[in-house]
Protein backbone atom coordinates (compact mmCIF):
# COMPACT_ATOMS: atom_id res chain seq x y z
CA UNK A 1 0.00 0.00 0.00
CA UNK A 2 2.84 2.39 0.85
CA UNK A 3 5.98 3.18 -1.11
CA UNK A 4 8.35 4.49 1.57
CA UNK A 5 6.62 4.38 4.94
CA UNK A 6 5.41 1.60 7.23
CA UNK A 7 2.49 1.87 9.69
CA UNK A 8 3.06 0.90 13.34
CA UNK A 9 2.85 -2.80 14.11
CA UNK A 10 0.34 -2.14 16.90
CA UNK A 11 -2.75 0.03 17.09
CA UNK A 12 -6.14 0.40 15.39
CA UNK A 13 -7.81 2.76 12.94
CA UNK A 14 -10.16 5.56 13.92
CA UNK A 15 -13.35 5.18 11.91
CA UNK A 16 -16.22 7.60 11.35
CA UNK A 17 -19.97 7.22 11.72
CA UNK A 18 -22.39 10.02 10.86
CA UNK A 19 -19.52 12.48 10.75
CA UNK A 20 -18.20 11.62 14.22
CA UNK A 21 -15.04 9.62 15.11
CA UNK A 22 -15.18 6.23 16.80
CA UNK A 23 -11.87 6.02 18.65
CA UNK A 24 -10.24 2.82 19.96
CA UNK A 25 -8.06 2.87 23.08
CA UNK A 26 -4.92 2.39 20.94
CA UNK A 27 -5.43 4.57 17.86
CA UNK A 28 -2.84 4.92 15.11
CA UNK A 29 -2.42 8.63 14.39
CA UNK A 30 -0.29 9.89 11.48
CA UNK A 31 1.83 12.97 12.14
CA UNK A 32 3.70 15.36 9.89
CA UNK A 33 6.71 16.84 11.67
CA UNK A 34 6.56 20.08 9.70
CA UNK A 35 9.19 22.28 8.09
CA UNK A 36 11.44 24.91 9.66
CA UNK A 37 10.81 24.95 13.39
CA UNK A 38 8.80 21.76 13.08
CA UNK A 39 12.04 19.97 13.96
CA UNK A 40 11.84 21.58 17.41
CA UNK A 41 8.09 21.75 17.91
CA UNK A 42 6.94 18.24 17.09
CA UNK A 43 9.17 16.27 19.52
CA UNK A 44 8.00 18.51 22.36
CA UNK A 45 4.32 18.28 21.39
CA UNK A 46 4.48 14.50 21.09
CA UNK A 47 6.18 14.20 24.47
CA UNK A 48 3.53 16.36 26.17
CA UNK A 49 0.62 14.53 24.53
CA UNK A 50 2.01 11.11 25.41
CA UNK A 51 2.67 12.18 29.00
CA UNK A 52 -0.88 13.49 29.37
CA UNK A 53 -2.39 10.28 28.01
CA UNK A 54 -0.25 8.16 30.31
CA UNK A 55 -1.02 10.31 33.35
CA UNK A 56 -4.76 10.30 32.64
CA UNK A 57 -5.23 6.65 31.65
CA UNK A 58 -2.15 4.68 32.63
CA UNK A 59 -1.78 1.68 30.34
CA UNK A 60 -5.46 1.68 29.30
CA UNK A 61 -4.92 4.09 26.41
CA UNK A 62 -1.98 4.90 24.17
CA UNK A 63 -1.42 6.58 20.80
CA UNK A 64 0.65 4.72 18.18
CA UNK A 65 2.29 7.49 16.15
CA UNK A 66 2.79 7.01 12.39
CA UNK A 67 5.29 9.35 10.76
CA UNK A 68 4.26 10.62 7.33
CA UNK A 69 5.76 13.35 5.16
CA UNK A 70 4.80 16.66 3.58
CA UNK A 71 6.62 19.84 2.63
CA UNK A 72 10.39 20.07 2.37
CA UNK A 73 10.91 16.89 4.39
CA UNK A 74 8.78 15.00 1.84
CA UNK A 75 10.95 16.30 -0.99
CA UNK A 76 14.03 14.97 0.80
CA UNK A 77 12.48 11.51 1.06
CA UNK A 78 10.44 11.24 -2.16
CA UNK A 79 12.21 13.55 -4.58
CA UNK A 80 12.12 17.12 -5.84
CA UNK A 81 8.69 18.80 -5.81
CA UNK A 82 7.07 15.81 -4.07
CA UNK A 83 5.60 18.09 -1.43
CA UNK A 84 2.53 15.97 -0.83
CA UNK A 85 3.27 12.32 -1.75
CA UNK A 86 0.56 9.75 -2.29
CA UNK A 87 1.79 7.82 0.75
CA UNK A 88 0.77 10.72 2.95
CA UNK A 89 -2.68 11.06 1.43
CA UNK A 90 -3.26 7.31 1.73
CA UNK A 91 -2.26 7.29 5.40
CA UNK A 92 -4.53 10.20 6.32
CA UNK A 93 -7.40 8.63 4.39
CA UNK A 94 -6.79 5.26 6.08
CA UNK A 95 -6.43 6.44 9.68
CA UNK A 96 -8.79 9.42 9.68
CA UNK A 97 -7.17 11.71 12.26
CA UNK A 98 -3.77 13.36 11.81
CA UNK A 99 -1.73 16.21 13.30
CA UNK A 100 0.95 18.34 11.69
CA UNK A 101 3.48 21.05 12.31
CA UNK A 102 3.90 24.13 10.09
CA UNK A 103 4.50 23.52 6.39
CA UNK A 104 6.40 25.54 3.84
CA UNK A 105 4.68 27.10 0.83
CA UNK A 106 6.01 25.33 -2.28
CA UNK A 107 8.07 27.39 -4.70
CA UNK A 108 7.10 27.31 -8.35
CA UNK A 109 3.99 25.90 -9.98
CA UNK A 110 1.64 23.17 -8.85
CA UNK A 111 0.37 23.34 -5.27
CA UNK A 112 -0.23 26.92 -4.09
CA UNK A 113 -0.57 25.90 -0.43
CA UNK A 114 -0.15 22.51 1.18
CA UNK A 115 -2.55 23.46 3.95
CA UNK A 116 -5.27 24.45 1.48
CA UNK A 117 -4.58 21.35 -0.63
CA UNK A 118 -5.12 19.04 2.37
CA UNK A 119 -8.36 20.80 3.24
CA UNK A 120 -9.66 20.44 -0.29
CA UNK A 121 -8.52 16.85 -0.86
CA UNK A 122 -10.22 15.61 2.32
CA UNK A 123 -13.16 18.04 2.24
CA UNK A 124 -12.22 19.45 5.65
CA UNK A 125 -14.91 22.09 5.55
CA UNK A 126 -14.65 23.39 9.13
CA UNK A 127 -11.55 25.29 10.20
CA UNK A 128 -11.89 25.43 13.98
CA UNK A 129 -9.84 28.00 15.92
CA UNK A 130 -10.32 28.36 19.69
CA UNK A 131 -9.09 31.64 21.19
CA UNK A 132 -8.79 31.35 24.96
CA UNK A 133 -6.62 33.28 27.39
CA UNK A 134 -4.19 31.55 29.74
CA UNK A 135 -3.48 33.75 32.80
CA UNK A 136 -0.08 35.40 32.69
CA UNK A 137 0.21 35.40 28.89
CA UNK A 138 1.28 38.85 27.66
CA UNK A 139 -1.57 40.50 25.77
CA UNK A 140 -2.17 43.96 24.26
CA UNK A 141 -5.74 43.81 25.57
CA UNK A 142 -6.80 45.22 28.94
CA UNK A 143 -9.04 42.25 29.86
CA UNK A 144 -8.00 39.33 27.63
CA UNK A 145 -9.48 36.81 30.09
CA UNK A 146 -12.95 37.88 28.96
CA UNK A 147 -12.39 36.47 25.48
CA UNK A 148 -13.14 32.77 25.13
CA UNK A 149 -14.42 32.07 21.63
CA UNK A 150 -14.26 29.27 19.08
CA UNK A 151 -14.25 30.32 15.45
CA UNK A 152 -15.82 27.99 12.90
CA UNK A 153 -14.51 29.17 9.55
CA UNK A 154 -15.88 27.62 6.34
CA UNK A 155 -12.91 26.01 4.67
CA UNK A 156 -13.85 25.05 1.11
CA UNK A 157 -15.77 27.93 -0.49
CA UNK A 158 -15.63 31.73 -0.71
CA UNK A 159 -12.08 32.78 -1.65
CA UNK A 160 -10.76 29.21 -1.25
CA UNK A 161 -12.98 28.28 -4.17
CA UNK A 162 -12.45 31.69 -5.72
CA UNK A 163 -11.98 31.82 -9.47
CA UNK A 164 -10.14 34.77 -11.00
CA UNK A 165 -9.34 36.16 -14.42
CA UNK A 166 -6.42 38.54 -14.80
CA UNK A 167 -7.01 42.06 -16.06
CA UNK A 168 -6.55 42.41 -19.81
CA UNK A 169 -6.92 38.72 -20.70
CA UNK A 170 -9.37 37.68 -23.39
CA UNK A 171 -11.68 35.82 -21.02
CA UNK A 172 -11.65 38.68 -18.51
CA UNK A 173 -12.58 41.18 -21.21
CA UNK A 174 -15.39 38.91 -22.43
CA UNK A 175 -16.78 38.60 -18.91
CA UNK A 176 -16.73 42.37 -18.37
CA UNK A 177 -18.50 42.89 -21.69
CA UNK A 178 -21.12 40.26 -20.83
CA UNK A 179 -21.72 41.70 -17.39
CA UNK A 180 -21.84 45.34 -18.47
CA UNK A 181 -23.98 44.86 -21.55
CA UNK A 182 -26.24 41.92 -20.77
CA UNK A 183 -26.34 40.62 -17.21
CA UNK A 184 -26.25 43.86 -15.17
CA UNK A 185 -28.86 45.69 -17.29
CA UNK A 186 -31.10 42.61 -17.07
CA UNK A 187 -31.14 42.85 -13.25
CA UNK A 188 -32.83 46.14 -12.19
CA UNK A 189 -31.58 45.97 -8.61
CA UNK A 190 -28.03 46.60 -9.86
CA UNK A 191 -29.07 49.96 -11.26
CA UNK A 192 -26.58 51.51 -13.65
CA UNK A 193 -23.48 49.85 -12.24
CA UNK A 194 -20.66 49.24 -14.70
CA UNK A 195 -17.38 47.40 -14.22
CA UNK A 196 -14.31 49.34 -15.30
CA UNK A 197 -12.77 47.89 -18.44
CA UNK A 198 -9.33 47.60 -16.83
CA UNK A 199 -10.58 45.41 -13.96
CA UNK A 200 -9.65 41.89 -12.93
CA UNK A 201 -12.62 39.65 -12.21
CA UNK A 202 -13.11 37.26 -9.31
CA UNK A 203 -15.99 35.01 -8.28
CA UNK A 204 -16.57 33.85 -4.67
CA UNK A 205 -19.12 31.02 -4.51
CA UNK A 206 -21.15 30.45 -1.33
CA UNK A 207 -23.49 27.43 -1.33
CA UNK A 208 -26.44 26.55 0.86
CA UNK A 209 -25.14 23.02 1.51
CA UNK A 210 -21.64 24.26 2.32
CA UNK A 211 -22.95 26.95 4.66
CA UNK A 212 -25.37 24.72 6.50
CA UNK A 213 -22.96 21.88 7.16
CA UNK A 214 -20.60 24.37 8.81
CA UNK A 215 -23.35 25.90 10.93
CA UNK A 216 -24.58 22.40 11.82
CA UNK A 217 -21.17 21.50 13.25
CA UNK A 218 -21.01 24.83 15.11
CA UNK A 219 -24.42 24.26 16.72
CA UNK A 220 -23.48 20.71 17.71
CA UNK A 221 -20.39 22.12 19.39
CA UNK A 222 -22.48 24.73 21.20
CA UNK A 223 -24.72 21.99 22.59
CA UNK A 224 -21.66 20.55 24.39
CA UNK A 225 -20.80 23.84 26.09
CA UNK A 226 -21.94 24.90 29.57
CA UNK A 227 -25.16 26.87 29.94
CA UNK A 228 -24.47 30.53 29.38
CA UNK A 229 -21.88 29.78 26.70
CA UNK A 230 -24.30 28.24 24.21
CA UNK A 231 -24.28 31.06 21.67
CA UNK A 232 -23.64 30.70 17.93
CA UNK A 233 -23.07 33.97 16.06
CA UNK A 234 -23.33 34.01 12.26
CA UNK A 235 -20.73 36.51 11.00
CA UNK A 236 -21.33 38.01 7.56
CA UNK A 237 -21.36 41.12 5.37
CA UNK A 238 -24.92 40.53 4.24
CA UNK A 239 -25.83 44.19 4.42
CA UNK A 240 -23.81 44.59 1.20
CA UNK A 241 -23.48 41.14 -0.42
CA UNK A 242 -27.04 39.89 0.05
CA UNK A 243 -26.97 36.73 -2.08
CA UNK A 244 -23.69 35.30 -0.80
CA UNK A 245 -22.90 36.69 2.65
CA UNK A 246 -26.53 37.47 3.41
CA UNK A 247 -27.53 34.03 2.20
CA UNK A 248 -25.00 32.46 4.58
CA UNK A 249 -26.83 34.18 7.44
CA UNK A 250 -30.29 33.20 6.17
CA UNK A 251 -29.30 29.56 5.59
CA UNK A 252 -27.81 29.44 9.08
CA UNK A 253 -31.04 30.64 10.63
CA UNK A 254 -33.03 28.23 8.49
CA UNK A 255 -30.97 25.29 9.75
CA UNK A 256 -31.25 26.39 13.38
CA UNK A 257 -35.03 26.77 13.22
CA UNK A 258 -35.70 23.50 11.39
CA UNK A 259 -33.12 20.81 12.10
CA UNK A 260 -32.39 22.14 15.61
CA UNK A 261 -35.79 23.62 16.40
CA UNK A 262 -36.05 21.97 19.82
CA UNK A 263 -32.53 23.02 20.83
CA UNK A 264 -32.27 26.56 19.38
CA UNK A 265 -33.80 29.99 19.60
CA UNK A 266 -32.86 32.95 17.44
CA UNK A 267 -32.12 36.31 18.98
CA UNK A 268 -35.13 37.88 17.31
CA UNK A 269 -37.39 35.06 18.51
CA UNK A 270 -36.11 35.62 22.05
CA UNK A 271 -37.19 39.26 21.85
CA UNK A 272 -40.69 38.25 20.82
CA UNK A 273 -40.95 35.64 23.55
CA UNK A 274 -39.56 37.89 26.29
CA UNK A 275 -41.93 40.71 25.30
CA UNK A 276 -44.88 38.39 25.90
CA UNK A 277 -43.34 37.06 29.11
CA UNK A 278 -43.09 40.58 30.52
CA UNK A 279 -46.60 41.46 29.41
CA UNK A 280 -48.88 38.47 28.70
CA UNK A 281 -51.60 40.81 27.36
CA UNK A 282 -49.28 42.51 24.86
CA UNK A 283 -50.88 42.77 21.43
CA UNK A 284 -49.21 41.35 18.37
CA UNK A 285 -48.82 44.84 16.95
CA UNK A 286 -47.19 46.22 20.10
CA UNK A 287 -44.86 43.22 20.19
CA UNK A 288 -43.93 43.94 16.58
CA UNK A 289 -43.36 47.58 17.46
CA UNK A 290 -40.87 46.59 20.15
CA UNK A 291 -38.79 44.27 17.98
CA UNK A 292 -38.67 46.39 14.82
CA UNK A 293 -36.93 49.78 14.99
CA UNK A 294 -38.96 52.43 13.18
CA UNK A 295 -42.04 50.23 13.01
CA UNK A 296 -44.45 53.16 12.88
CA UNK A 297 -42.73 54.62 9.82
CA UNK A 298 -42.91 51.38 7.82
CA UNK A 299 -45.32 50.86 4.95
CA UNK A 300 -48.51 48.99 5.78
CA UNK A 301 -47.26 45.91 3.94
CA UNK A 302 -44.05 45.86 5.96
CA UNK A 303 -45.94 46.37 9.22
CA UNK A 304 -48.16 43.44 8.33
CA UNK A 305 -45.11 41.27 7.59
CA UNK A 306 -43.61 41.98 11.01
CA UNK A 307 -46.92 41.20 12.68
CA UNK A 308 -47.14 37.92 10.81
CA UNK A 309 -43.61 37.11 12.00
CA UNK A 310 -44.61 37.73 15.63
CA UNK A 311 -47.75 35.60 15.29
CA UNK A 312 -45.83 32.81 13.59
CA UNK A 313 -43.18 32.66 16.32
CA UNK A 314 -45.70 32.67 19.16
CA UNK A 315 -47.84 30.02 17.51
CA UNK A 316 -44.87 27.80 16.67
CA UNK A 317 -42.69 27.86 19.79
CA UNK A 318 -44.44 29.54 22.71
CA UNK A 319 -45.32 26.18 24.26
CA UNK A 320 -41.80 24.79 23.89
CA UNK A 321 -39.69 27.95 24.23
CA UNK A 322 -41.86 30.43 26.12
CA UNK A 323 -42.00 31.15 29.87
CA UNK A 324 -38.21 31.59 29.80
CA UNK A 325 -37.55 28.05 28.53
CA UNK A 326 -35.70 29.69 25.63
CA UNK A 327 -32.94 30.71 28.05
CA UNK A 328 -31.81 27.06 28.18
CA UNK A 329 -31.59 26.81 24.38
CA UNK A 330 -28.68 27.55 22.05
CA UNK A 331 -28.95 31.22 21.11
CA UNK A 332 -28.33 31.84 17.40
CA UNK A 333 -27.73 35.44 16.39
CA UNK A 334 -25.81 37.29 13.68
CA UNK A 335 -23.41 40.19 13.46
CA UNK A 336 -21.94 42.21 10.61
CA UNK A 337 -18.30 41.24 10.02
CA UNK A 338 -16.77 44.67 10.66
CA UNK A 339 -18.84 45.08 13.84
CA UNK A 340 -17.70 41.77 15.33
CA UNK A 341 -14.06 42.88 15.21
CA UNK A 342 -15.00 45.71 17.54
CA UNK A 343 -17.26 43.61 19.73
CA UNK A 344 -14.75 40.86 20.53
CA UNK A 345 -12.70 43.67 22.07
CA UNK A 346 -15.42 45.74 23.74
CA UNK A 347 -17.95 43.00 24.65
CA UNK A 348 -16.04 39.72 24.39
CA UNK A 349 -17.98 37.85 27.07
CA UNK A 350 -21.15 37.96 24.93
CA UNK A 351 -19.68 35.64 22.30
CA UNK A 352 -18.87 31.96 22.30
CA UNK A 353 -18.91 30.36 18.84
CA UNK A 354 -18.50 32.48 15.72
CA UNK A 355 -19.55 30.77 12.45
CA UNK A 356 -18.14 32.55 9.42
CA UNK A 357 -17.35 32.26 5.77
CA UNK A 358 -13.76 31.78 4.69
CA UNK A 359 -12.35 35.27 4.29
CA UNK A 360 -14.09 36.79 7.31
CA UNK A 361 -12.95 33.84 9.40
CA UNK A 362 -9.37 34.22 8.20
CA UNK A 363 -9.18 37.79 9.46
CA UNK A 364 -11.19 37.14 12.61
CA UNK A 365 -9.29 34.10 13.84
CA UNK A 366 -5.91 35.85 13.65
CA UNK A 367 -7.27 39.02 15.27
CA UNK A 368 -8.82 37.05 18.14
CA UNK A 369 -5.60 35.07 18.61
CA UNK A 370 -3.67 38.33 18.93
CA UNK A 371 -5.85 39.37 21.87
CA UNK A 372 -4.98 36.27 23.89
CA UNK A 373 -1.26 35.98 23.16
CA UNK A 374 -0.71 35.61 19.43
CA UNK A 375 -0.46 32.74 16.97
CA UNK A 376 2.22 31.09 19.08
CA UNK A 377 -0.63 30.16 21.44
CA UNK A 378 -3.25 29.62 18.74
CA UNK A 379 -4.32 26.03 17.96
CA UNK A 380 -6.27 24.94 14.91
CA UNK A 381 -8.12 22.05 13.35
CA UNK A 382 -9.57 21.25 9.95
CA UNK A 383 -12.52 18.92 10.31
CA UNK A 384 -14.73 17.07 7.84
CA UNK A 385 -17.21 14.24 8.07
CA UNK A 386 -14.62 11.50 7.47
CA UNK A 387 -11.31 13.08 8.42
CA UNK A 388 -9.73 15.64 10.75
CA UNK A 389 -6.29 17.25 10.67
CA UNK A 390 -5.00 19.27 13.63
CA UNK A 391 -2.27 21.83 13.02
CA UNK A 392 -0.04 24.60 14.27
CA UNK A 393 -1.49 27.86 12.97
CA UNK A 394 1.75 29.82 12.55
CA UNK A 395 4.44 29.70 9.88
CA UNK A 396 7.66 27.71 9.65
CA UNK A 397 10.05 30.47 10.90
CA UNK A 398 13.08 28.76 9.28
CA UNK A 399 15.63 31.16 10.79
CA UNK A 400 14.75 29.76 14.22
CA UNK A 401 14.81 26.10 13.15
CA UNK A 402 16.98 23.76 15.19
CA UNK A 403 17.68 26.33 17.91
CA UNK A 404 15.28 24.85 20.49
CA UNK A 405 13.85 28.29 21.27
CA UNK A 406 10.41 28.71 19.69
CA UNK A 407 7.10 28.42 21.49
CA UNK A 408 5.49 24.98 20.97
CA UNK A 409 2.16 26.19 22.42
CA UNK A 410 0.21 26.27 19.16
CA UNK A 411 1.05 22.68 18.24
CA UNK A 412 0.56 21.42 21.81
CA UNK A 413 -2.83 23.11 22.05
CA UNK A 414 -3.74 21.63 18.67
CA UNK A 415 -2.97 18.30 20.32
CA UNK A 416 -5.42 19.30 23.07
CA UNK A 417 -8.07 19.87 20.40
CA UNK A 418 -7.28 16.47 18.94
CA UNK A 419 -7.65 14.76 22.31
CA UNK A 420 -10.98 16.53 22.89
CA UNK A 421 -12.15 15.51 19.44
CA UNK A 422 -11.26 11.91 20.30
CA UNK A 423 -13.21 12.12 23.55
CA UNK A 424 -10.08 11.92 25.70
CA UNK A 425 -11.04 14.95 27.76
CA UNK A 426 -9.07 13.99 30.88
CA UNK A 427 -5.79 14.07 28.97
CA UNK A 428 -6.74 17.31 27.25
CA UNK A 429 -7.54 18.93 30.59
CA UNK A 430 -4.14 17.93 31.99
CA UNK A 431 -2.33 19.74 29.20
CA UNK A 432 -4.44 22.88 29.61
CA UNK A 433 -3.78 22.74 33.34
CA UNK A 434 -0.04 22.34 32.73
CA UNK A 435 0.18 25.20 30.22
CA UNK A 436 -1.80 27.51 32.48
CA UNK A 437 0.40 26.74 35.49
CA UNK A 438 3.65 27.08 33.53
CA UNK A 439 2.71 30.49 32.15
CA UNK A 440 1.41 31.69 35.51
CA UNK A 441 4.80 30.68 36.99
CA UNK A 442 6.58 32.65 34.22
CA UNK A 443 8.07 29.46 32.80
CA UNK A 444 7.89 30.50 29.16
CA UNK A 445 9.81 30.68 25.89
CA UNK A 446 11.44 33.85 24.62
CA UNK A 447 8.45 35.17 22.65
CA UNK A 448 6.36 35.43 25.81
CA UNK A 449 9.28 36.10 28.16
CA UNK A 450 10.30 39.35 26.46
CA UNK A 451 6.76 40.76 26.71
CA UNK A 452 6.26 40.03 30.39
CA UNK A 453 6.76 42.69 33.06
CA UNK A 454 9.48 42.43 34.07
CA UNK A 455 10.91 40.33 31.20
CA UNK A 456 11.83 36.76 32.09
CA UNK A 457 15.58 36.09 32.03
CA UNK A 458 16.57 33.58 30.93
CA UNK A 459 13.56 32.24 29.00
CA UNK A 460 12.97 28.52 28.71
CA UNK A 461 13.98 26.59 25.65
CA UNK A 462 11.28 24.96 23.54
CA UNK A 463 12.00 21.55 25.06
CA UNK A 464 12.12 23.01 28.59
CA UNK A 465 8.68 24.55 28.15
CA UNK A 466 7.33 21.10 27.33
CA UNK A 467 8.92 19.71 30.50
CA UNK A 468 7.43 22.58 32.53
CA UNK A 469 3.95 21.75 31.23
CA UNK A 470 4.33 18.08 32.17
CA UNK A 471 5.69 19.03 35.61
CA UNK A 472 2.40 20.75 36.41
CA UNK A 473 0.15 17.80 35.57
CA UNK A 474 -2.03 16.94 38.56
CA UNK A 475 -4.43 14.04 38.15
CA UNK A 476 -7.75 14.66 39.88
Amino acid sequence: MYEKITPPATGERIIFKNGEPIVPDNPIIPFIRGDGTGVDLWPVAQKVIDAAVETAYGSKRKISWFKIYAGDEACEKYGTYQYLPEDTLTAIREYGVAIKGPLTTPIGGGIRSLNVALRQIFDLYACVRPCKYYPGTPSPHKNPEQLDVIIYRENTEDIYLGIEWRQGTEICNKLIHLLNNELIPATPEHGKKQIRLDSGIGIKPISKSGSQRLVRRAIKHALRLPKGKQVVTLVHKGNIMKYTEGAFRDWGYELATTEFRAECVTERESWILSNKERNPDLSVEDNARQIEPGYDSLTEDKKAAVCREVESVLNAIWDTHGERKWKDKVMVNDRIADSIFQQIQTRPSEYSILATMNLNGDYLSDAAAALVGGLGMGPGANIGDECAIFEATHGTAPKHAGLDRVNPGSLILSGVMMLEYMGWQEAADLIKQGISAAISNREVTYDLARLMEPPVEPPLKCSQFGDAIIKHFTKK
